[in-house]
């Protein structure tokens, strides 16, 4: 008769368990990220279900614990399923021995569930998104008052207050920091910040469930409702309509309505026009890309919280080359910082031009079709007509714009724009792009629809 036979394994040790985890993380994630933030790092101690990582440095700590603590957790616990937690601890003794600092620092132990010490579970609120951590620039002004004006005067100032721009310009952390302004200062009043994703899906659960009246009442209750990214119910007849009588509840109650999106709520496919009326029916701000200026003051807010400094050249830089998307500023900087570290040295001019080509997108080429195309779907009129020799007001103007931003933003010279646009003669377009540039100077309703016209294009 057969049997079963009991296999007695020694348990491995935390070297071996490190080194089998790392091999399942790489899989996981790219090369580039996985050289950076794994490189030295290794488990100091295990007691009981908590897994202690070894660290070289604080930046490395933070990166880890935002952005691949659950791919860590997975492969630890795929190893052995008695792991239940990860800690995280810089360590010197992590970087090899040429590359320590003579001054011991001490542990710096980080204990984490996932993202309850993060994230509270009751508003969804994320405490280090404030007005204090919001860096301020020409580019997102207009946004930033707009929120500290709703903060004096809510439900009254502006309702709703409707914040737009393309994705990684800092508009989920200044509608947080609006929430976590009101959770510090009026402790009286519910605040919630929720997905546009997530609100669809409380209520399809709730109306499966049979539940619909509470989950209507619930969000009644709340003093101050934050939406980000809403463009993702597009096309949600019934969690539109049902967005619609909470916004006109909460509105008719002097509570103050938050929303953020991708594109000015105009401009949103797949939504009914009444509840586009209601997006506008309070302030409309955009956050667009930021000017270098900006950058420049996004870099040196970054590096200081980091305690860390690059000459003033290597700053100019990255702000020139990291266009865009400050998520990706972001990322480049702790990279910097990272490398530096581990290195033990000041980074150089030609560590941060590598860092760039092989770790940030170029920026994609658009051409003059694009343009045309965008542009005309703005202002509505048919695309061909660009090309005809029309004097229509309604095309005149679109093309003159057309021309203006062929000039202004990829400099294309003025007889190739005259020959692209239906074979027009380059003083034609000279004569248009300085109409449109005088204008601007005179026109803020020009400006801002400029601004929103750029955003489509580079989006």
């Amino acid at each position: 008769m057969s049997g079963l036979r009991a296999w007695h394994t020694t348990p491995m040790s935390n070297r071996e368990l490190w080194q089998n985890a790392l091999v399942q993380i790489e899989l996981g994630t790219s090369e580039a990220s996985f050289r950076t933030w794994f490189r030295n790092t290794d488990i100091a101690s295990r007691d009981g279900g908590t897994v202690q990582v070894a660290v070289p440095s604080k930046i490395v700590k933070e990166w880890l614990l935002e952005k691949h603590h659950k791919l860590i957790l997975k492969a630890l616990r795929g190893l052995d399923s008695s792991i239940r937690t990860v800690e995280y601890a810089v360590h010197r003794s992590a970087l090899p021995a040429e590359k320590r600092q003579p001054r011991p620092a001490a542990p710096e132990n980080t204990a984490i569930d996932i993202q309850s010490l993060y994230i509270d579970k009751r508003d969804n609120l994320n405490p280090r998104y404030t007005f204090e951590t919001f860096v301020v620039g020409p580019f997102n002004q207009l946004a930033h008052a707009a929120a500290k004006a709703i903060i004096e005067r809510p439900g009254l100032s502006y309702n709703p207050l409707f914040i737009y721009g393309s994705t990684g310009h800092g508009k989920t952390h200044l509608i947080q920091a609006v929430g976590n302004y009101f959770k510090k200062a009026h402790a009286n009043k519910k605040v919630l910040y929720v997905t546009s994703e997530r609100f669809a899906i409380d209520y399809i659960n709730s109306v499966r469930a049979g539940k619909a009246n509470n989950f209507k009442d619930q969000y009644r209750s709340y003093d101050v409702l934050i939406m980000d990214d809403v463009q993702f119910i597009a096309n949600t007849e019934k969690t539109q309509e049902e967005l619609f009588h909470l916004f006109n509840a909460m509105h008719d109650n002097n509570k103050q309505i938050v929303f953020s999106s991708d594109k000015h709520p105009a401009m949103l496919p797949g939504f009914e026009e009444r509840l586009k009326g209601r997006f506008q029916s309070g302030m409309i701000a955009e956050i667009p890309e930021p000017d270098v200026e900006s950058r420049i003051a996004i870099i040196r807010a970054k590096l200081e919280s980091h305690g860390f400094s690059i000459p003033d050249d290597i700053v100019q830089y990255i702000a020139e080359n990291v266009r865009g998307n400050i998520r990706e500023l972001e990322g480049v900087l702790n990279m910097i910082v990272c490398k530096s570290q581990l290195k033990g040295k000041a980074i150089s001019h030609a560590d941060v031009r590598a860092l760039i080509k092989h770790n940030v997108k170029p920026n994609r080429g658009v051409s003059v079709d694009e343009v045309v195309r965008r542009i005309a779907q703005y202002y509505e009129v048919a695309e061909k007509s660009i090309y005809e020799k029309t004097r229509k007001k309604e095309v005149v103007k679109p093309r003159q714009i057309i021309m203006y931003m062929l000039r202004e933003e990829f400099g294309v010279s003025y007889p190739s724009i005259g020959e692209k646009l239906g074979g027009r003669d380059h003083t034609t377009v000279i004569h248009s792009c300085e109409k449109i540039k005088e204008e601007v100077k005179s026109n803020t309703s020009l400006e801002q629809e400029l601004e929103h016209i750029r955003t489509l294009i580079h989006a």
